[in-house]
């Protein structure tokens, strides 16, 4: 690291410590306890894996270093969805396995535990720039509280924003079968909202609203980081063609000319997402944000990797949630029990499908979104088979929304290196 960025960053504020935890749809701010009681990965005695320092607290001049506080805002690839809970999941899906919460933990052992450290995890699934925005019920923005302290932002926004759940539904689950729409439809409609400027200017208010927030002229040092997202598919092997996802009998094929759509979207939400970064920063003398682009680090881990019979429910090196999946996190699938959750089975009155549409569009939440697709579907057509019925059966989770909202998200090991790959950018810094 080189010595300014870190000198910056090693003037903190006081410690703040809180007494409880709060939780809500788009808020939760806690007390940092010490990595044990956090169950976060890497701490088992039996794990080979080398935890990372923590680059912006290092001091070159070996003293003692305050406490930092920090805030991670945005959608589900930030709250972590289905890297485990400890007793009930929260309505945002918050996950122990997220990078900010690794993030969290790793800012606590550079203290060796004896101090707290303030984190407020306002990511929530589901999130769109809109529920960000100051001045909304829930805002990210407004519930942040300033009066801690912070010292740096994490962000993750846009896969809601620009039709990913869309794409994925249509072009590869087609939970609502055949009324689910085309793919080509659902693709070219991701493809016109990540060219219409309307995602770049909600973006740029809300990076603005947090940097006015925090008075970024009275804090030099106060750094965004945002995080892009990663290609789903290896694009390139033919054996993937005829394999399928499908929730239902006869689901679309994993076609070369679909993974590389795919991967050519997310691809192109990366780059939307950089230029905005840019876009910010041309207006600052010292750049307030960095984009970090941690995509080729999942080179080897995506869907469809060589001699990989898909769907592959055993295969810990793929960093991506399949329906249902288990996590693969070092210390193991921390326990999430089914009595903490709302039951709503597709074929359950819980789940109406006649009306369940509304509230699980307005939530953003994909596992809710799939459930009432799903629900649809057999109220439509009551003959339909589920494509895995005997694995379905087997897992008593199947009816919970997070097992399958956590679908093409990163599993525990991908959000390992998601944070890694934000501690290299951050070495970079000036």
């Amino acid at each position: 690291m080189k010595l300014g960025f870190a000198m910056r960053l090693a003037s903190l504020f006081p410690v703040v410590v809180f007494s409880g935890v709060a939780s809500s749809r788009a808020f939760q701010q806690r007390r940092l306890v010490a990595p044990e009681t956090q169950h976060v990965l890497g701490n088992s005695a039996s794990s080979s894996h080398r935890r990372p320092q923590l680059p912006i607290l290092l001091n070159p001049s070996g003293g003692n270093v305050p406490p930092a506080g920090f805030a991670a805002f945005g959608d589900s690839y930030s709250a972590g969805i289905g890297t485990g809970v400890n007793g009930k999941e929260d309505e945002c899906r918050h996950g122990l396995g997220a990078h900010p919460q690794l993030i969290a933990a790793d800012l606590l052992a550079s203290q060796g535990g004896r101090n707290a450290s303030s984190f407020q995890f306002l990511s929530c699934t589901g999130a769109t720039t809109q529920d960000m925005l100051s001045g909304v019920q829930d805002s990210q923005v407004d519930t942040f509280n300033v009066s801690l302290p912070v010292d740096f932002a994490l962000l993750s926004m846009g896969g809601n924003d620009l039709g990913f759940f869309d794409v994925i539904n249509a072009c590869v689950f087609r939970f609502y079968n055949f009324y689910s729409g085309t793919c080509e439809a659902a693709l070219a409609n991701a493809k016109a909202q990540i060219e219409s400027d309307e995602f770049d200017q909600r973006l740029n208010v809300i990076i603005t609203e947090i940097l006015d927030k925090v008075r970024w002229e009275k804090k030099p040092s106060f750094l965004i980081t945002v995080t892009g997202y990663a290609r789903f598919f290896n694009d390139v092997t033919d054996e993937c063609d005829d394999m399928s996802f499908g929730i239902w009998w006869n689901g679309p094929k994993l076609k070369k000319d679909l993974r590389i759509n795919m991967n050519a979207m997310v691809v192109t939400v990366n780059a939307k997402l950089r230029k905005t970064v840019d876009r910010v920063n041309s207006r600052f003398t010292k750049d307030k944000l960095v984009f970090v682009d941690y995509d080729e680090k999942f080179d080897g881990h995506r869907f469809c990797e060589p001699n990989v019979t898909e769907p592959d429910y055993g295969r810990t090196d793929t960093w991506f949630f399949l329906v249902g999946g288990p996590d693969n996190a070092r210390n193991g699938t921390r326990p999430q029990h089914i009595s903490d959750f709302k039951t709503l089975p597709p074929n359950s009155a819980l789940v109406d499908p006649t009306s369940c549409l509304e509230p699980a569009q307005a939530s953003g939440d994909w596992g809710e979104l799939a459930l009432c697709y799903m629900a649809m579907s057999k109220y439509e057509d009551p003959t339909l088979q589920l494509a895995r019925g005997d694995f379905v059966a087997k897992n008593s989770m199947w009816y919970v929304p997070t097992y399958y909202g956590k679908t093409f998200h990163p599993r525990s090991l991908g959000h390992e290196v998601m944070r890694d790959k934000i501690y290299e950018v951050w070495d970079t810094l000036e």
